[in-house]
């Protein structure tokens, strides 16, 4: 079942790609700006993007997908379910639906990481802002089983959020009942689990952004990270990407884990407004 709009100023849209049914929100004025969401249970352009997505569509065009296999998006009919290269082409179809010549992309996580790759090959990307990015060479380490693996109750859950999320006052009803909604979908624990089935060092290195497509990167690009950040971390990822990028810059944020959007979201929307907003546009 479709659940209500938690926006106030943007509408769902259902999309079809490659015969698979794509979730979007779309909404605002200005700018044009695209979202991409993380890869953890329960996510999606909702679960990952709430507290900033009415704000954003103050000063942008916001189109906000979910990802296949995400979400209130369909999923693959076969594996491989974790595919970055299925996930980068619906990023650049929701680029060209878009208008405009200059786009900003907004990516988190694994998206973070497609949104460097996609700037490296479409010329419409005008900038990249990422957030608790992957992409580096980072190493498998015990958090990630928080977040990799399906929580099958309301209490996993919670217990997968204080992985994702420093402060846990902000680990609310509303985020659990936003992600046991997409996990509590028929058959979708059982999919999530067979996505990210086997040693987590091979979704790692799928994630992976190459120094050729970093040498390609010309347009600027911040990426926010939070400094308590244990599933993955800075200094692997936004740390490592930094310096072979030409224009980038990285900001660490204090008192944030891996949700730098729940946590941080003055910091995000700031960040968003000075890098896509209309002088940088």
């Amino acid at each position: 079942m479709t659940a209500a709009n938690p926006f106030t100023s943007l509408e769902r849209r259902l999309l079809r790609f490659e015969d698979m049914a794509v979730n979007a929100w779309e909404g605002g004025s200005g700018p044009s700006l695209l979202m991409l969401h993380g890869s953890g249970p329960g996510a999606s352009s909702v679960g990952n993007w709430r507290p900033v997505l009415d704000r954003l569509t103050a000063h942008f065009r916001v189109l906000a997908i979910d990802l296949i296999g995400f979400g209130e998006s369909g999923r693959r009919p076969a594996p491989p379910f974790f595919d970055t290269d299925l996930w980068l082409r619906q990023a650049q179809w929701a680029l060209a639906l878009l208008p405009g010549e200059a786009v900003g992309v907004i990516g988190h996580s694994l998206s973070g990481a497609l949104a460097l790759r996609l700037a490296a090959r479409d010329g419409r990307v005008a900038g990249v802002l990422a957030t608790g990015t992957m992409g580096g060479d980072m190493p498998v380490n015990p958090h990630l089983d928080h977040v990799w693996r399906c929580p099958r109750s309301r209490d996993a859950m919670r217990a997968a959020g204080r992985t994702l999320i420093a402060d846990e006052r902000l680990i609310t009803d509303t985020y659990l009942d936003q992600r046991m909604a997409v996990i509590g979908a028929p058959g979708y624990a059982d999919y999530f689990d067979a996505m990210f089935a086997g040693p987590f060092d091979r979704f790692i290195a799928a994630a992976r952004v190459t120094d050729a497509d970093l040498a390609r990167i010309a347009v600027p690009v911040m990426m926010l990270h939070g400094l308590q950040d244990r599933a993955f971390p800075a200094e692997p990822n936004t740390l490592a990407l930094l310096p072979r990028l030409a224009r980038g810059d990285a900001l660490l944020l204090s008192n944030c884990s891996h949700s730098v959007a729940m946590e941080r979201p003055d910091a995000l929307v700031a960040a968003a407004i000075g890098l896509f907003g209309k002088d940088g546009l």
